[in-house]
């Protein structure tokens, strides 16, 4: 289940083929009976939620939010409550400058941070080269299976 919340008008991002993705996305990642909770913000929610979980007063493109344990991994057929993977909130302004900056399409750049966002809600970070190396990995699977190039092969990641 992909709980979805555009907090910004005029957004012109297409809500379907984005929970779409994000459900591939899941699907790919052996967790096609999770749930995620994806949320379109601008600059300044997203800068006060870097300010008070990271201690970053900024803004910036992608925040994610695990819920749970990366190694905590269930099978769909483990009974229970839902399974909440996290949260990932996206800040639709700096989407928009980036895919100025990368000459991308609007969509695809949200596309591009929905994955990095999943890839950390799913416990991969950057931090290291060997993490960095299994992220952008799995990020490029990702992005394969929503018909996407991972047009970005620099080691170097957004948080």
């Amino acid at each position: 289940m992909i709980y979805y919340r555009n907090n910004v008008r005029g957004s012109g991002i297409d809500a379907r083929a984005l929970k779409s993705a994000a459900a591939r996305l899941l699907a790919v990642s052996g967790e096609a009976h999770a749930s995620l909770s994806l949320t379109l913000v601008n600059d300044s929610v997203i800068r006060k939620l870097n300010r008070e979980h990271r201690g970053k007063d900024r803004a910036t493109d992608v925040l994610s939010f695990p819920l749970l344990d990366p190694n905590e991994r269930r099978t769909h057929t483990d009974p229970g409550p839902e399974r909440m993977l996290g949260d990932v909130v996206i800040s639709l302004e700096t989407a928009r400058r980036q895919a100025a900056d990368y000459d991308a399409g609007m969509q695809d750049e949200v596309y591009r941070l929905l994955i990095h966002g999943v890839a950390h809600v799913l416990g991969h970070d950057h931090e290291r080269p060997q993490e960095r190396e299994r992220m952008i990995a799995l990020e490029r699977r990702m992005a394969a299976a929503i018909g996407m190039a991972w047009p970005y092969d620099a080691p170097e990641q957004t948080a």
